[in-house]
């Protein structure tokens, strides 16, 4: 017979790309005979934190994009989600509420478990929180009144061992990978099994979300895109991330955490998203698209050939070449986002722990040009003991970078990253603090480097980027905020879209602006291993 269990998505209105985790979950639960909904805000206003992708548009970063999004009928819904999500819950009766959280969607996601308090107390209905956050923090998410399970790692076998105690009336505490709380104050930390074979997963489950969610912009236009694992975890260490944390908990177990799907499933799925689906754009959402030998670019290229529909990827200067990209460009590559972050040097290696020389990221990313691909480049400033006048180093290399885009982004202390032990070392936050999105204000006060600085730079990055160095005073006055900075602000702001912004790709194969990753740009990116997102991009 199976259970129910109706999933929570809390997100914000401009984080697009479907949470590929929940389709994964769905899929699997679904083949053990349960029933799946979810509950997902996207299209509601909510009145937490911000349109991502559109402060992205009102900051320069994008491609204009509103419009077409109107068009295609992707707008806020008119109810209200307090009423639908307390009408879902009461029609659909779960047996099992899973919430599937980032940190910055945290508080809304506790904000909807407060609407169907009622139905949660009346029916004692399990709730479990998985995700990046509940895996890095789950010592903060156990704490909250509505939370009874907390999955810590990944969730597939948590999730198929979970459901079936509950559907045959068993006890559930010793459940590997989740914090169980019991009566009282007393929390059951369960072991964490080896990592999943994610070749054994099935195709995600996309049926379970509103067809609205199946679109997103790219390049001033919008596509059916669909988001495709290609790897899961990633190989590099960079200290703004939770990849070093998420490797060093499994091999504390003897696993590693990095791990790429075979060739021939990547096409089945590919197949089946376009033949089934209809999809017009796919999205590889692997940290570091990249991280393949000679031979699995080649297998994957013969495999893609077939497809014919243009895709976005993202990965690092130093994982490029002529060949691959000369070859990825053959059979579909639309976009490129580069993480380069931080344009010192010594600043980059020392606190990031990216150790790559500027002369070589920018030798790097003529490439992609020579080839007619469009791409990125994701930048982050606010980084702790950071100064503004270090943030410059990041305009200067963004200036000798011919990109099609430069964006700039604010360093949040994600949980579960080193650069967040760092903060807290520093005194800039203690533990419980939650942060916000990427798009929104600064959370730390540094001293050396002041919120409202930090701003500014965010505010006109991209016009110190491309305007010449004749214009800064300029452009240095338009950071302010007062009535004058706002006046020269949307002067310089018009010449920015009539000069230098890219015009919306006519069609799939032109160049122009992409949106990052689902929930951020720093790999904070939703995989399956957890409860989750999200963006980027996140998103991204």
């Amino acid at each position: 017979m199976g259970i129910k269990v109706l999933f929570l998505y809390p997100n914000t209105y401009g984080m697009n790309m479907l949470p590929p985790a929940i389709a994964t979950f769905s899929a699997i639960l679904k083949k053990e005979g349960h029933k799946i909904e979810v509950f997902d805000t996207t299209y509601y206003s909510t009145d937490h934190g911000n349109n991502s992708d559109g402060t992205k548009e009102e900051g320069l970063n994008v491609v204009p994009f509103s419009k077409e999004m109107v068009k295609r009928g992707l707008v806020p819904k008119k109810t209200k989600w307090q009423d639908d999500i307390k009408e879902q819950v009461n029609k659909f009766k779960p047996d099992l509420i899973a919430l599937s959280t980032t940190e910055d969607m945290w508080e809304l996601g506790v904000k909807l478990l407060g609407e169907i308090k009622k139905y949660i107390q009346q029916n004692k209905t399990p709730v479990i929180a998985g995700g990046v956050f509940p895996t890095m923090a789950p010592d903060l998410c156990i704490e909250n009144e509505f939370i009874d399970l907390v999955c810590v790692g990944e969730g597939e076998n948590a999730l198929i061992d979970l459901c079936k105690k509950i559907e045959l009336g068993e006890d559930y505490s010793n459940v590997t990978n989740l914090w169980v709380k019991k009566k009282g104050k007393e929390i059951k930390k369960n072991s964490i099994t080896r990592p999943v074979d994610i070749n054994k997963n099935p195709i995600i489950d996309t049926t379970i979300f509103e067809d609205k969610r199946l679109y997103r912009p790219m390049a001033g236009k919008v596509y059916k895109m669909f988001p495709v694992e290609t790897i899961r975890g990633c190989p590099f260490t960079c200290t703004f991330c939770n990849s070093p944390d998420q490797a060093k908990l499994y091999k504390g177990l003897g696993h590693n955490f990095y791990r790429k799907k075979r060739m021939d499933l990547v096409h089945k799925e590919l197949k089946h998203f376009k033949e089934v689906h209809n999809v017009e754009y796919m999205y590889f959402w692997a940290d570091t698209f990249l991280g393949m030998s000679k031979k699995e670019l080649d297998e994957f290229c013969e495999i893609y050939s077939d497809i014919k529909l243009p895709f976005w990827m993202q990965t690092r200067p130093e994982t490029i070449t002529d060949y691959n990209i000369s070859n990825l460009a053959k059979v579909g590559l639309h976009r490129i986002s580069f993480g380069v972050e931080h344009g010192n040097e010594e600043f980059r290696s020392r606190i990031l722990d990216r150790r790559w020389k500027n002369k070589d990221i920018i030798e790097k990313l003529k490439i992609p040009k020579k080839y007619g691909i469009a791409f990125s480049v994701n930048n982050i400033t606010g980084f702790p003991t950071e100064t503004k006048k270090l943030a410059f180093d990041t305009i200067e290399i963004n200036r000798q970078i011919d990109a099609t885009n430069a964006n700039i982004y604010t360093f949040i202390p994600f949980h579960g990253t080193p650069l967040r032990k760092m903060c807290e070392d520093l005194g800039y936050l203690d533990h419980k603090t939650i942060t916000k999105c990427n798009t929104m204000s600064p959370q730390l006060y540094m001293p050396q480097y002041p919120p409202h600085e930090i701003d500014e730079i965010r505010k006109c990055f991209s016009l110190y980027v491309k305007f010449p160095k004749s214009r800064w005073k300029e452009i240095e006055r338009a950071e302010k905020n007062d009535e004058e900075g706002s006046r020269i602000y949307k002067i310089l702001k018009q010449e920015y879209l009539e000069t230098y912004m890219p015009k919306p790709d006519a069609d799939p194969h032109g160049g122009a602006e992409d949106f990052e990753k689902v929930e951020n740009p720093y790999c904070d990116i939703p995989d399956t291993s957890d409860l989750k997102k999200g963006y980027a991009d996140e998103m991204v």
